[in-house]
């Protein structure tokens, strides 16, 4: 993975991650969008990001190309969350396993650093036992589950909650 850097999204990876991401969309259930996505609505996803404050995203990049992401995002809308982050990681097909997920967390967990940041979420679709494995392995902890939750491909979801103390 020395071939691998990990710096701030650019508007130029946008097609790339857009290609990751609507993989996901269209082959499992690990995100609960139905229709894949469109570069316009990934814009509005990519502008919510800034280089400084709560909401930072980060991409691992071999010869130029995105090959991964990892970012944090508005946990919920009303203001008292306001100090609570969603975090999100994906990684392109026949990336995963490599430590690629740990290294991109690193980095967005340095870069939230001195933010006013008290607890990071992620939500987990079930089974995913790779991303159990990683989020447990960079300090989340399973605090509770959403019972069929979600529908997609026919059936409901469970959506397992883990928590990161960050401030």
């Amino acid at each position: 993975m020395n071939d691998v850097v990990i710096r701030p999204v650019q508007q130029d990876d946008l097609p790339a991650l857009l290609d990751i991401y609507n993989h996901y969309v269209v082959n499992t259930p690990i995100t609960f969008d139905l229709e894949p996505r469109t570069l316009a609505q990934r814009q509005d996803w990519l502008d919510q990001f800034a280089r400084s404050g709560r909401y930072q995203c980060f991409v691992a990049a071999r010869d130029g190309r995105a090959i991964g992401w990892v970012c944090s995002a508005k946990f919920k809308e009303k203001e008292a969350y306001a100090t609570s982050i969603e975090t999100s990681v994906y990684v392109a097909p026949g990336e995963g396993g490599k430590g690629l997920g740990r290294r991109l967390y690193g980095t967005l967990f340095d870069a939230l650093k001195g933010e006013d940041i008290h607890r990071a979420f992620g939500g987990i679709t079930q089974p995913n036992e790779a991303s159990v494995a990683l989020h447990k392995s960079v300090g989340f902890e399973h605090i509770g589950t959403y019972r069929e939750i979600g529908r997609k491909f026919g059936r409901f979801w469970d959506v397992a909650l883990y928590v990161k103390p960050l401030g």
